[in-house]
């Protein structure tokens, strides 16, 4: 995105015209906590959009051509935060707009560093006994009552004056576990409104939310059976919501596909979200490219293994590195010819936990290389950025790419390499990936734990048949190519545009959104 505010006040009128045209009917309210761009000042002091980082963003940003979009989202940095206070649409491209909100700064911290990172990011990710809080549970209730609850209520706020704003019934859907609350608060004052929720990172089983307060999970239920319609990344994790609200709540009845509660009917869904095939293709295609090209390239005779994530203790990554240790060691003839190359990208540095596994990370490359390293070849290469052209590259040119976390709602890396990769390069995968169910046919499968386990596989895939990697390679491209970005994001429209020509559902009296804990 590049600089388009010269002129702020006359775009914002243009906005709200529009809003108030033909297409108001049509216009889809999108809600994350993260948003499609950041605003900056150039050398000239003019303001300008750059593109943000964040998965959901990305995976959003270039979708729906042509259909006019609200996208409401958290100020990220000081100057989004100075566009907010001023509650203004402002103008992407192609009849999209976005409109920050900006809590106060430690009722935002409360709300996405405490109980959203890592509180219920470690539950849903069965990573929840390594919090490094003296009292978790009190840390939890406070967050959530002075964090996550009233900035939840700030989105719903800012949803509902959009509503108010088109003047139209609305649809509005909501993106990942950031949002949890919203829904109830938006249907509360606006009972007509058409409410779909997407959650992006797995939803485990009832047991797992034991770990939180009762009234805490049945808020979170309640909020999302606030919508309309829920879709999850696999059919196990809708599944496992089904199972969790029968388990906290009792005045709940529920089918394969749809629950019913307070009087309202919820569709649940599985929709796994993709890649933008094309839209990869073209980056490497960059002129850009080709220096990383030159500089990643492998000498004669080696092999190369790839892995690129977040630096997340959800990824797994040191157990990587010491299963690579293990086919070093068990298999001495990989010695020199096969290096490891790891893109790991900066997350949540401000989180104790986060701090800590980069600590054992890099102490578990430093004992690969200290043990194996000779003095013309080092085993493992930590890239430690943000440079997403770099690491696409990289999956350019794996012979195998590694794909081991702990749990993951999907996974995208494990389908944005098979769909550069130059190779025929070889996927090992771990079964607890949302990517799985879809990757099966054509990747080396491994449990995360299991460090002798993903060894072996590291060396199967390494020694793998070039007929048999390409037949591999076919195999996960048609999957990807099935279920594509776009194809994902169409099917979420088409489930709004479909419940939009509904009756709205009747609603009883607004209940109180959300127990406190």
């Amino acid at each position: 995105m590049s600089g388009r505010t010269n002129d702020r006040a006359s775009e914002n009128a243009s906005a709200n015209q529009k809003l108030s045209g033909p297409q108001s009917s049509r216009r889809l309210i999108l809600v994350s906590n993260r948003g499609p761009v950041e605003h900056r000042t150039n050398e000239r002091g003019d303001i300008e959009q750059v593109c943000a980082s964040g998965g959901v963003a990305a995976a959003l940003s270039a979708l729906a051509p042509g259909r006019p979009i609200t996208w409401i989202a958290a100020a990220t940095g000081a100057l989004d935060r100075v566009l907010a206070t001023q509650g203004e649409l402002l103008p992407l491209d192609d009849g999209k707009y976005v409109r920050l909100i900006a809590p106060p700064r430690e009722v935002y911290d409360l709300f996405y560093g405490t109980f959203s990172n890592p509180v219920l990011w470690f539950v849903q990710h069965a990573m929840y006994d390594r919090l490094e809080m003296d009292d978790v549970d009190a840390v939890a209730v406070d967050a959530w009552q002075r964090g996550y609850l009233p900035v939840n209520q700030i989105f719903a706020e800012t949803v509902i004056d959009e509503l108010e704003r088109s003047g139209s019934r609305g649809r509005v859907m909501l993106h990942d576990y950031h949002l949890y609350a919203a829904p109830l608060f938006i249907r509360n004052r606006r009972p007509d409104a058409v409410l779909q929720h997407f959650v992006h990172i797995p939803w485990p089983q009832p047991d797992a939310w034991r770990v939180l307060r009762t009234p805490i999970v049945q808020s979170i239920c309640e909020g999302l059976l606030a919508n309309d319609s829920v879709a999850f990344q696999t059919q196990a994790f809708a599944r496992n919501f089904i199972d969790t609200c029968r388990a906290y709540l009792t005045d709940c009845e529920a089918t394969a596909d749809r629950i019913t509660h307070a009087g309202r009917s919820t569709r649940v869904w599985a929709n796994p979200v993709s890649v933008d095939i094309w839209d990869l293709r073209r980056q490497l295609a960059l002129p850009e490219a080709e220096a990383y090209r030159s500089k990643l390239a492998a000498p004669p005779e080696m092999r190369t293994i790839v892995r690129v994530d977040r630096l997340d203790p959800s990824k797994n990554v040191a157990t990587g590195f010491r299963a690579f240790g293990r086919l070093l060691e068990s298999h001495p003839e990989w010695v020199g010819k096969v290096r490891f190359l790891s893109f790991l990208v900066p997350s949540r540095t401000g989180v104790a936990e986060y701090r800590r596994y980069k600590d054992e990370v890099f102490a578990a490359a430093g004992e690969v290389n200290a043990r194996f390293a000779t003095p013309d070849w080092q085993p493992v290469a930590i890239y430690y950025e943000h440079n997403r052209l770099q690491a696409l590259v990289a999956m350019s040119l794996y012979d195998v790419l590694l794909v081991n976390p702990l749990i993951d709602g999907m996974n995208l890396v494990s389908k944005e390499g098979p769909a550069v990769n130059a190779r025929n390069g070889a996927l090992v995968l771990s079964e607890t990936t949302g990517a799985f169910e879809e990757l099966r046919a054509g990747a080396i499968p491994v449990l995360p734990h299991d460090i002798a386990g993903t060894a072996a596989a590291l060396d199967r895939a390494l020694r793998l048949p070039a007929e048999e990697r390409r037949e591999c390679t076919r195999l996960l491209r048609e999957a990807i190519v099935r279920h594509d970005l776009r194809r994902w994001f169409r099917l979420l429209l088409e489930d709004l545009d479909a419940m939009s020509e509904d009756e709205p559902q009747a609603s009883g009296p607004a209940r109180e959104a959300l127990r406190t804990g």
